[in-house]
């Protein structure tokens, strides 16, 4: 079974990688590189302003909280397995397609947010709702809406796995791994562990995700930054404790993206994997182009579009091109074996800390990826939550979310191996309406950008209302 899928999901994620790096080449050269001319000012109209204290308006949230529950569905164990997955089975140059991947993903992610915040809508209980199907709807009109009913048809069916199972695994493997480290617990004699793990992180998620927009806001905005700076640190230790080592990490790298041969021994011989596992891994790890990070970017109290697609470029800087750059060194300047052209995951990076560090780390280790993964659940609630309230009304909500709840106890119990592979078939489908819509909305984003720096350029604060939505799309330049 599990070779079946591997081979369906190498056919899928050839077309779909070509599909989503080609979406954000185009993008990119019809809004002119906007991602690399305005990364400065994304910068401070987005990091500069975390400080802020405004509140948000009720059924919103506040533009930092948005962020982080993108971040949370973001920033998961595909920063840190995923690195490590696509260095041993691409080599070092792997990490150079990731980048690349990221160039172009965020021009994509900030069409998607700018999009979403354009055209979305309120619900019944007042709170914003938009994505992927909201913009379809609103944007490309009724006789599209079949796109929009496929997207929430595989997203709602990816959160399960993607956003839930597989996570939850992690977190119980990783602490798992720590314990049996300090002879706390025997490697064979996890399974009641794990049921008493798998209840209680269900019993956490139900808690967040059934109180609502503000309490989901309030707990990433917590989580998401601290996780995100232990985990930094742990990997600048790392490249500082090696720091002779940088120089010659980065030769491999990029000799590496286009002679993997030369920097592997012979074991990865072909560009096009090097390049393959780094694009791949790079898109799904922060996740531009999937449509999902447009859904918690959505509930903004922002009323600018283009104000919160900023947070788009910011969130891609953040998810692969500072955290996956740090697993990549973690693991390439630590000086640790690489068994190159094998499967590889979390264990290559936490060896990466170890040998740093010391045995003490994987604690520390095991706590960050129980928290990369824990956010990741909550993150991918609210994604399911939307396209099941698309398709369904809210009404459906709160059983969709005691369902969802319940199969962290599944993801804690089960080996996952063909959950994994099914999840990122779903995942390639899930875009496919995404990134059509994106790409026929280009025009109006490009609208969009062209009015806010105009306002920006002289000195005009000022919003479109989602709810004034044109009978036409008109276009624009930049």
């Amino acid at each position: 079974m599990i070779d079946t899928v591997k081979e369906i999901n190498n056919i899928c994620n050839i077309p779909a990688v070509i599909i989503i790096l080609g979406v954000g080449l185009f993008l990119t050269i019809r809004m002119k590189f906007i991602q690399i001319r305005k990364f400065g000012f994304a910068m401070k109209e987005t990091a500069g302003k975390f400080l802020s204290k405004k509140p948000a308006e009720k059924g919103a949230m506040t533009p930092f909280q948005a962020l982080c529950t993108a971040l949370a569905a973001t920033i998961g164990t595909g920063n840190v397995a995923g690195v490590a997955g696509a260095i041993a089975l691409g080599g070092p140059g792997a990490v150079f397609w990731m980048w690349i991947s990221a160039m172009f993903g965020m021009c994509t992610k900030f069409t998607e947010v700018t999009l979403a915040v354009r055209f979305r809508e309120r619900n019944s209980k007042g709170n914003w709702v938009g994505g992927p199907m909201y913009y379809i709807k609103n944007g490309l009109g009724k006789k599209w809406m079949w796109l929009a009913y496929i997207f929430c048809v595989f997203g709602s069916l990816c959160v399960f796995g993607t956003g839930n199972a597989t996570q939850v695994n992690t977190i119980v493997t990783s602490i798992n791994s720590a314990l049996s480290n300090f002879n706390i617990i025997p490697e064979d004699g996890t399974f009641t562990l794990n049921l008493i793990f798998g209840i209680v992180i269900a019993v956490l998620v139900a808690v967040v995700l059934l109180g609502g927009i503000k309490r989901l806001g309030a707990v990433t905005e917590t989580l998401v930054p601290f996780m995100s700076i232990v985990y930094i640190l742990l990997g600048l230790g790392v490249v500082v404790v090696n720091i002779k080592a940088v120089p010659y990490v980065f030769s491999q790298i990029f000799e590496g993206a286009f002679n993997p041969k030369a920097v592997t021994g012979g074991m990865i011989g072909s560009v096009i994997t090097s390049m393959s596992k780094g694009v791949s891994r790079g898109i799904f790890s922060n996740e531009a182009g999937l449509g999902t990070a447009p859904i918690a970017h959505s509930t903004t109290s922002t009323k600018d579009p283009v104000q919160q697609g900023l947070f788009g470029i910011f969130e891609v800087f953040i998810s692969s091109i500072i955290i996956c750059t740090l697993t990549a060194l973690t693991i390439l300047c630590s000086g640790i074996s690489v068994n190159y052209g094998s499967e590889s995951g979390a264990e290559l990076t936490i060896n990466g800390l170890v040998a740093t560090y010391g045995g003490w780390v994987s604690v520390v280790s095991a706590v960050a990826l129980c928290c990369f993964a824990f956010s990741t659940v909550l993150g991918w609630g609210l994604y399911g939550t939307r396209c099941i309230e698309f398709m369904f009304g809210s009404r459906f909500n709160k059983p969709f979310l005691f369902v969802y709840s319940a199969v962290a106890i599944l993801g804690a119990t089960m080996k996952l191996d063909v959950i994994w592979g099914v999840s990122d078939i779903i995942n390639c489908f899930m875009s496919v309406p995404n990134l059509i819509a994106v790409a026929l909305l280009s025009p109006e984003a490009i609208r969009l950008i062209k009015e806010y720096f105009e306002r920006h350029k002289h000195g005009i604060s000022g919003n479109e209302p989602s709810s004034q939505i044109p009978d036409k799309t008109p276009s624009g330049k930049i």
